[in-house]
């Protein structure tokens, strides 16, 4: 640890808290829970608990490139958010931005195949076969009356 101490850290172009343990700031990047964040601390051998913003400038770096290539790095294929994509059939580790565009293009490209998935998010009902009869309404409220006030029961 180095005696400066950095008010923010950027890390895969997110700011995080330097006050923040680095278990704890590494969730805050969209694609990374807690297991990935402790594993990623054990793989490079940073104290989770230690605050990031004592980390050197090297640890971040290095940090930030485990982040950022997690596919590349020794981990096995089911502890990645990508496994066999359907164009290239490999498996990868999406965060930040990159994570939000994949989803978007996959549900844009089941619209466009139009399989059911595809058809219920277009017709903007739920996806994974909830129940829709009763939960998830929009508009004017459906089957309740109300009572003439003089009315006896």
């Amino acid at each position: 640890m180095t005696a400066e101490f950095k008010q923010i850290v950027r890390i895969a172009d997110k700011d995080l808290e330097g006050k923040d343990q680095v278990y704890y700031a590494l969730q805050k990047i969209k694609g990374i829970g807690f297991n990935t964040a402790i594993a990623i601390c054990k793989m490079l051998n940073i104290n989770p608990l230690t605050k990031i913003g004592y980390l050197s400038e090297e640890e971040i770096k290095n940090l930030e490139d485990y982040v950022l290539n997690l596919h590349q790095k020794n981990v096995p294929s089911w502890f990645l958010n990508r496994r066999k994509d359907p164009f290239t059939g490999k498996d990868y580790h999406f965060v930040g931005s990159d994570l939000v565009l994949k989803v978007r293009e996959d549900i844009e490209f089941m619209k466009s195949i139009k399989s059911w998935k595809g058809i219920r998010h277009m017709l903007g009902l739920k996806v994974r076969g909830q129940s829709t009869r009763t939960t998830g309404r929009t508009g004017l409220t459906v089957g309740v009356t109300k009572k003439k006030e003089g009315a006896k029961q």
